[in-house]
């Protein structure tokens, strides 16, 4: 379940709820009936929909990357904004950009190398560099060094790279909410816990190193 409370249709009178509500869930009621086309739960919707204004605004970000004003081509933004999910940690964002970069002409093998681009030969060198600059926006807080911008502006314009870095720094946003409020496919127990120790293990008896080391 999210950590935040959801919205159902009849507690909503906002018109940017309700017509999201009705494009994605048609008649139902998604709290009570969740699951979109997609597969999802939803509950980004419906959490979201606590603050229509906040909705309404994120999805003015969601018309303003897929407008047929962007120079930055389709498939490399959504190159951009996979790896950004990968690399945050968002299964939310990784799972659907990866089905809309295969929409927009990623080829499944690509798709499916994006974890491990690093290592495949699969991607062109301007897909290597957004790649790299993704990882640089998602992972290292926009560190980025010298020599992956350099090879960007080898392939891209300026407009394009604000663009890139405009909608794969949005993503990481996504990510990093999507993770906090635990909403879609980010609704995970934290995997990295103590386990542990079988019956009749004493504190101090671990001795790794050996008692005369």
């Amino acid at each position: 379940m999210p950590r935040l409370s959801e919205v159902s249709r009849a507690d909503t009178t906002d018109e940017v709820v309700l017509g999201s509500y009705q494009r994605l869930f048609g008649d139902r009621d998604p709290v009570a009936e969740p699951g979109t086309a997609t597969g999802t739960p939803g509950n980004w919707w419906t959490v979201f929909a606590l603050s229509p204004d906040v909705l309404k605004h994120a999805i003015r970000g969601f018309a303003l990357y897929q407008s047929p004003k962007r120079r930055l081509p389709g498939d490399l933004r959504e190159l951009g904004q996979t790896r950004a999910g990968w690399r945050s940690g968002s299964q939310f964002v990784f799972s659907q950009h990866a089905k809309a970069a295969r929409a927009n002409g990623v080829s499944a093998d690509k798709v499916e190398a994006i974890p491990h681009w690093q290592v495949s030969d699969l991607f062109t060198p301007v897909e290597r560099a957004v790649l790299a600059y993704a990882d640089a926006l998602a992972g290292d807080g926009g560190r980025v060094p010298d020599g992956v911008f350099d090879a960007l502006r080898e392939h891209l314009d300026d407009v394009q790279i604000l663009e890139l870095t405009y909608i794969t720094s949005l993503y990481v946003q996504h990510a990093v909410m999507a993770r906090a409020l635990r909403v879609e496919f980010d609704d995970r127990d934290e995997p990295v816990v103590e386990v542990a120790a079988p019956e009749g293990y004493a504190e101090g008896d671990l001795d790794i190193a050996g008692r005369d080391a």
